[in-house]
């Protein structure tokens, strides 16, 4: 029974919009007023979030409770890389810009209904993809969408956080100069050679659907591979355009497959060791091959039941 399981929540005040210390007390006057056991973990700089989430994973253990990030979709990232080492139930309290991974299962954006939802949610076995050994729960990619979230993050710093920020961010990166990349990708057995000034590879289907890039193969245990022709800036300024109206499939230049195991290598001779990753907006760098694939074990995300999803 869920209803009984201690929740140890992970609480990255760095996320949303809001004053976190009025989150903070949303999140504990909910679960006091139900008579929940729970414990706050709060964040106090990202350099701890890795630790903190570690921390709590082993408190849960320990207790036999359930493992919550409230958070952006990058916090959620590494609390869920805890609860799947541990194999803890999960649960999201989304605070985040975009909040792809909330929205795709039910989960309200706003924090007392959120709290609400997760107090009598039900245990859903849940994909999740993987590049190398690091999991992803909305995308990871190469390219010019890592440099695309690093400048994101830049102008969030210095401008609040807000999806006007993220547009105009991309546009800067955008309007700047960079180069394809040139990759060899293996999948189902064959090999071919791409220039694309990116490589994204996602598994939410709510992210791929709002840019027109819906793909079955999400329901069918796959994940999906975009890549683009190389493109002047004009050419992706207006792909960005068809991407925020639903269109990026209509593209002839946007190329999709689905894939449960895809290989990545840098095609050029001497290519790089280590290449820059970007996994659910947060981004690092991997030692070559890539290999992006459906994560073995399945995340046991606490998802709202019917109604509240309905709602």
């Amino acid at each position: 029974m869920t209803q009984a399981l201690p929740l140890f929540i992970v609480f990255n005040p760095r996320s949303g919009h809001g004053d976190a210390d009025d989150v903070q007390r949303t999140i504990e006057t909910v679960l006091q007023d139900a008579g929940r056991r729970h414990t706050l973990l709060r964040v106090q700089s990202p350099a701890q979030l890795a630790a903190i989430a570690e921390q709590a994973a082993q408190q849960a253990q320990a207790a036999g409770g359930a493992l919550v990030a409230a958070g952006g979709d990058g916090t959620l990232n590494t609390v869920a890389q805890a609860a799947l080492r541990h194999q803890l139930p999960f649960g999201v309290l989304p605070q985040g810009t975009f909040n792809y991974f909330g929205r795709a299962h039910g989960v309200p954006e706003d924090t007392q209904a959120a709290v609400a939802a997760l107090l009598d949610a039900q245990i859903e076995p849940t994909q999740v993809g993987q590049v190398n050994e690091r999991i992803f729960l909305v995308n990871a990619s190469v390219g010019l969408y890592p440099q695309l979230l690093e400048d994101r993050e830049a102008f969030k710093r210095e401008y609040g956080r807000s999806r006007l920020v993220a547009l105009w961010a991309a546009l800067v990166t955008l309007c700047s100069a960079h180069r394809p990349l040139r990759l060899a990708l293996q999948t189902g057995g064959q090999t071919q050679q791409v220039r694309t000034p990116t490589l994204f590879v996602g598994n939410n289907a709510l992210q791929l659907e709002q840019t027109g890039l819906a793909h079955a193969a999400l329901e069918q245990g796959s994940l999906v591979a975009v890549t683009l022709e190389p493109l002047g800036t004009l050419a992706l300024l207006g792909l960005m355009l068809r991407g925020a109206f639903g269109q990026l499939g209509e593209a002839a230049s946007v190329h999709s497959f689905a894939c449960q195991h895809l290989r990545v290598q840098p095609a050029a001779p001497f290519g790089r060791a280590r290449m820059k990753v970007a996994t659910d907006g947060e981004v690092g760098l991997m030692r070559a091959p890539l290999v992006f694939q459906v994560a073995p074990q399945r995340l046991q995300l606490l998802k709202p039941r019917a109604t509240e999803t309905a709602g």
